[in-house]
């Protein structure tokens, strides 16, 4: 860490400054790197648009915070963890980043956390999502925004089986994300007294979902629960309609669908699903003000990954502005001392295992014919305040919590 500190801190005290805290900082600069999947299942919800989330938040500082240069780089991990791994270490022990960003992919994300740990430097993650970043991997350095698998599959579980749908199949991507978002869907509906009839484990990346769609539907559950995300999600929805599943009765559930996965699904085929997410731009004037900047920049809305990225990235900076200083414990301890409050999120606490717990919503997506145009997709059904949408802070696991 450069420990950025306070330019002549004696002769600020001495001229007698109220703040210095707000003074110029020395020299250095400050560097985020944004680390996600440029090119594979994960590129349209975090990606490209990730990084401009990131530079839009460095952008409001006018790129620069106390004089020192805000630096914004960006890396691909191929969804691979020892990609991810060897381009952290490289970032953090030669290349000087003091922040890494997005990271979406649990396992990437699991090996990133443990090097940032290691290192003490600031862990900013909004694209993965598995609990053990805030459970037994927490880390005092590291920060979940946006969603975890509990909460975006707990509410969405919650409302199926309230209406009935109790009988579950999962079709689950294989590795650490895709067992997590089953486990706590699972955890969700055995408890209210649904019942899980099978599931099957999907490697990532699959583009044939036949096989495993055929044992859904011989399986007779109710509801298929699609335990993935971004490009495995697409197309396991399109080959599922194709295939006949909501035709014969059987409800499909997107346990983590993005704004982006609608818009490349389309409403005909999407219309209906129920989705929790933590973002929609049409929310209010500040999201959709926001949300129009980021289009301009990109030709897309942002997905709720890349807005959390920009939150994310943005108190971080607010914190080394507050302290003057970039030093990672400090700025830690800051952070989880200040609520989160922009466009995203108001007064979301951050936990000492550092699960920011902003506000999830129900959503369904629109008929065809309820839509005002493009991007227009969501019907708000409940909002899931942060205390209730994620795991309590004591049952996390998380050794930091005492």
């Amino acid at each position: 860490m450069k420990g950025i500190v306070l330019a002549a801190a004696v002769g600020l005290a001495a001229a007698g400054l109220a703040n210095p805290a707000a003074a110029q900082v020395s020299d250095g600069r400050i560097k985020i790197g944004v680390l996600s999947d440029l090119a594979g299942v994960y590129s349209d919800i975090n990606g490209e648009g990730s990084a401009m989330a990131a530079r839009l938040a460095a952008e409001e500082f006018g790129n620069a915070v106390n004089g020192v240069p805000v630096e914004i780089i960006v890396g691909d991990h191929q969804n691979k963890a020892d990609v991810a791994a060897s381009l952290a270490r490289k970032w953090l022990d030669t290349e000087q980043v003091d922040v890494i960003a997005d990271v979406p992919n649990s396992a990437a994300a699991l090996a990133v956390q443990g090097i940032t740990r290691d290192r003490k430097r600031i862990f900013l993650m909004s694209g993965p999502g598995s609990v053990d970043l805030t459970g037994k991997a927490c880390s005092p350095y590291g920060f979940m925004w946006t969603w975890d698998t509990h909460s975006v599959s707990a509410a969405t579980a919650r409302a199926l089986v309230t209406k009935g749908d109790k009988s579950w199949f999962f079709i689950t991507a294989d590795y650490a994300f895709g067992h997590s978002l089953e486990d706590e869907a699972s955890k969700t509906v055995k408890a209210l007294g649904g019942s899980v009839k099978g599931g099957v484990r999907v490697p990532l990346g699959t583009s044939d979902f036949s096989s495993f769609l055929l044992q859904a539907q011989a399986s007779g559950a109710k509801v298929v629960a699609l335990a993935n995300a971004g490009g495995d999600t697409i197309n396991s929805v399109k080959q599922a309609t194709e295939f006949g599943l909501p035709q014969g009765g059987q409800t499909l559930a997107g346990l983590l669908l993005n704004i982006n996965d609608i818009h490349a699904l389309t409403l005909p085929i999407a219309q209906g699903l129920i989705l929790s997410n933590s973002f929609y731009w049409d929310m209010n004037d500040e999201t959709r003000a926001w949300s129009k900047t980021f289009e301009a920049k990109t030709g897309r809305k942002p997905s709720m990954n890349q807005a959390g990225v920009y939150s994310a990235v943005r108190h971080y900076l607010q914190a080394v502005k507050a302290l003057g200083t970039d030093d990672a414990d400090k700025v830690a301890e800051k952070m989880r001392a200040t609520p989160v409050t922009d466009m995203m999120m108001k007064d979301a606490r951050i936990g000492v295992n550092g699960r920011v717990f902003n506000n999830m919503y129900l959503f369904e997506v629109k008929k065809p014919a309820q839509s005002k145009g493009a991007w227009d997709y969501l019907t708000l059904l409940e909002t899931v305040p942060g205390a209730q949408a994620y795991i309590p802070e004591k049952d996390s696991g998380c050794p930091l919590v005492k």
